[in-house]
């Protein structure tokens, strides 16, 4: 693994693009809910900062300095973590989501875990990731691996399975445009 910060140096470019994909994360994540919502991974807060509306606060964690430096810090609240150990007390939030970001983190298992502790009862976790059984995703992947990032795509099926032994409620799994969806219920 290269020691440099890829999204440091990307996150001024990175904080300007755009999230599309708004209203099937308003679906999904069942919003507008009352309380506070946690953004893993969400880097500059250009996810959060689409649905902020729609919950009462938002936090973003994420590894990287950088990216949270050009989050908006009128309208969220950055915490560098790392996702594998959240640092929240057990069942903290009403909605956790990931966008983006799965792929990026060292432990799948360990990270998927740490979500759903914080989750609260009856809250819902969303894993919104490039579906990697698609042509362009996996040159995506390929395009990362070149650039020495530390990537590892799941397939929905796989992310599904990371609940398996801990997550007894509903899950789902939605794709789109080269896009998956994973929703668990707690």
């Amino acid at each position: 693994m290269s020691g440099f910060d890829h999204f440091a140096f990307i996150a001024p470019l990175y904080a300007r693009v755009t999230y599309s994909k708004t209203d099937v994360m308003r679906e999904a994540a069942s919003l507008p809910v009352r309380g506070i919502l946690l953004d893993v991974g969400g880097g500059t807060g250009r996810v959060a900062s689409a649905i902020r509306g729609l919950v009462d606060g938002i936090i973003v964690a994420d590894v990287s300095l950088g990216m949270l430096k050009k989050a908006p810090l009128s309208s969220l609240e950055p915490v560098c973590g790392g996702s594998e150990s959240l640092p929240f007390a057990d069942n903290s939030f009403e909605r956790v989501i990931m966008v983006d970001a799965l792929h990026h983190v060292m432990d799948h298992a360990h990270t998927a875990r740490e979500m759903f502790r914080v989750l609260k009862p009856g809250g819902a976790l969303v894993i919104e990731e490039p579906d990697i059984r698609t042509f362009g995703v996996k040159l995506i992947a390929l395009a990362e691996k070149l650039l020495l990032m530390r990537s590892h795509f799941l397939t929905p099926d796989e992310i599904m399975k990371l609940f398996t032994d801990f997550a007894s409620g509903e899950k789902q799994i939605k794709t789109a445009d080269g896009t998956a969806w994973v929703i668990v219920k707690k």
